[in-house]
């Protein structure tokens, strides 16, 4: 029986959280379905990706309010609204459908991350000690984030009473507003003594925010753990697959390449022309791909263009595809790619950067469901699937996650284990 369902906007969202739980030993799953079976799932704790982040604010409202109301009907305990630990995505649309959904009175919203530097302060989100927008998430190409304050961005989807307050702590008075309730947090410690206070003093049944508070839900919600986890046997080979645009990610990549990773930049036309990859073209630099991966131990195959992403927006315009087609052929191109390659026995183990790059390379094996298993750093995650009968592993992240020398130090940790 489903005790919690988590339900995040995207699949390296979905993995973080997750993660949260599966590192204490609780029984997770991760599955890209929003019409799950509840009753099909055995894990304690369920992740559903239901790919809303892109969508109309209206579309990503009704996705999560049917979710919500079948986990009701389904007698799930609790319910997480996963939001993205930089404000990205239908953050308002979501958390109002998931409280009228629910039919409860308020939802509390802890936004922070302070494991990442995210922590929210007098209602202002800040990444790295900047407000979100003065920070890289405010120059999303994709998807900008337009307000540090929190119950300012949640007003420009939503209709309902939103406020803010400080962090709660023992013997602190427990708001009883309706609506959305916006909590500080500087530390982990303000999320647990948060949640400690909001669970005492009306209950949790319906809550929001990132991995962040997540992390502390294992011991404030009692869940027991079933299993003990250990880091599985890695092979020393590593592929870094990056989709994201992310200048923390660009400088983790820059850093990998000068310490000798090697590293393949897609063209423009590899990214953006459909049926690439079928073309005689495209199989003959999967070829050259596949020599690349048996010659190198560490390798990079980005959608960056040197120097900036210019050329592939002038092929975009040449193209007459707007940002949104952009962004989804680039994934689906990445995808394919990474799914005609994957059954090499060079390809060793894979990372994966970016939720849509996740996404379309985990469909493309065919691949519905993944299992968190532990962080190898805060917000990259080691996952395994099943895929024809055997298990595989996968390491996914954020673009905005890790510091710049993360690849090589994963790199390095995995050939020590």
């Amino acid at each position: 029986m489903v005790f919690l369902l988590i339900i995040a906007d995207d699949f390296t969202g979905a993995l973080d959280t997750g993660v949260q739980f599966a590192a204490h030993g609780i029984r997770t799953r991760v599955v890209v379905e929003p019409d799950v079976d509840f009753n099909a799932h055995e894990a304690k704790v369920l992740v559903v990706d239901t790919e809303t982040r892109h969508l109309p604010a209206s579309q990503a409202y009704g996705v999560v309010a049917k979710l919500t109301g079948r986990a009701q009907s389904a007698g799930v305990s609790y319910i997480y609204k996963k939001t993205d630990s930089a404000l990205r995505g239908n953050i308002g649309a979501e958390l109002s459908a998931l409280l009228r959904a629910s039919g409860c009175r308020y939802l509390p919203f802890l936004p922070a991350f302070p494991q990442t530097g995210r922590i929210t302060r007098g209602g202002v989100h800040y990444v790295d000690g900047v407000p979100v927008t003065e920070s890289p998430f405010g120059i999303d190409p994709f998807d900008p984030v337009k307000h540090s304050v929190v119950t300012d961005l949640i007003a420009q989807q939503c209709d309902l009473p939103v406020r803010s307050f400080p962090a709660l702590a023992a013997g602190d008075r427990v708001p009883q507003d309706e609506g959305i309730m916006v909590f500080d947090a500087s530390d982990d410690a303000d999320l647990y003594s948060t949640g400690c206070q909001l669970l005492d003093h009306g209950g949790l049944h319906i809550m929001a925010g990132c991995a962040g508070f997540g992390a502390v839900l294992p011991e404030l919600l009692g869940i027991a753990a079933e299993t003990h986890r250990t880091l599985p046997k890695l092979d020393p080979r590593l592929l870094v697959v990056c989709g994201s645009v992310n200048p923390i990610t660009l400088a983790q990549l820059d850093r990998a390449e000068n310490a000798g990773f090697t590293r393949l930049r897609l063209t423009p036309d590899q990214k953006l022309e459909p049926g690439y990859w079928q073309s005689k073209e495209g199989r003959e630099e999967l070829t050259r791909i596949g020599e690349m991966l048996a010659a190198n131990p560490h390798c990079i195959i980005d959608t960056n263009d040197p120097g900036g992403n210019r050329p592939t927006a002038d092929y975009a315009a040449r193209l007459g595809i707007d940002r949104e087609t952009l962004r989804v052929r680039i994934a689906g191109s990445l995808g394919h790619l990474v799914g005609e390659i994957f059954p090499s026995p060079s390809l060793g183990t894979l990372l994966l950067t970016g939720g849509d790059t996740l996404l379309q390379c985990m469909s493309c094996v065919g691949v519905r469901e993944l299992e968190p298993l532990c962080e190898l750093e805060n917000g990259v995650v080691l996952a395994s699937f099943t895929h024809n009968g055997c298990t595989r592993h996968v390491i996914t992240k954020s673009g905005g996650f890790g510091q710049e020398s993360l690849l090589t130090d994963l790199a390095a940790r995995i050939a020590r284990h």
